[in-house]
């Protein structure tokens, strides 16, 4: 799958301004902490940025991957701040190949408190 490539290839790089080029104009992004889903590509995308710079670090992989269609489900586990972080990624992309929905679920409860308080500080000084 072409579109899940590119998205390998957005994290393998940390680049985030790839985003925009795999990003629908009317992105969804479901946040573990957030409860409101965000919508639109740039607002996707400043948290998409954000969780490259707090869940991304050097220890950051994907484990395990389900592609069905246009809907992968990608199991990463990473560390931060010296907790171990697992969690998940569930992509959809349209008939062009972009992603259009983008949820992420995070465990455990240590790791989501930790990432919470990075992605918060760092979401600030983003926007």
């Amino acid at each position: 799958m072409e579109a899940l490539d590119r998205w390998h290839e957005v994290v393998r790089t940390r680049n985030p301004a790839m985003l925009n080029q795999i990003l629908a104009e009317d992105a969804v992004f479901h946040s573990p902490i957030v409860f409101r889903p965000q919508q639109g590509r740039d607002l996707v995308a400043l948290y998409l940025t954000g969780a490259m710079h707090v869940i991304a670090t050097p220890d950051f992989r994907y484990v395990r991957e389900v592609v069905d269609g246009r809907d992968a489900v990608l199991e990463f586990e990473t560390v931060v701040d010296g907790v171990q972080v697992n969690g998940v990624d569930m992509i959809t992309w349209n008939d062009q190949g972009l992603i259009t929905d983008f949820k992420v679920m995070l465990r455990p409860l240590k790791a989501i408190t930790t990432v919470h308080q990075k992605m918060a500080a760092l979401l600030e000084t983003l926007s």
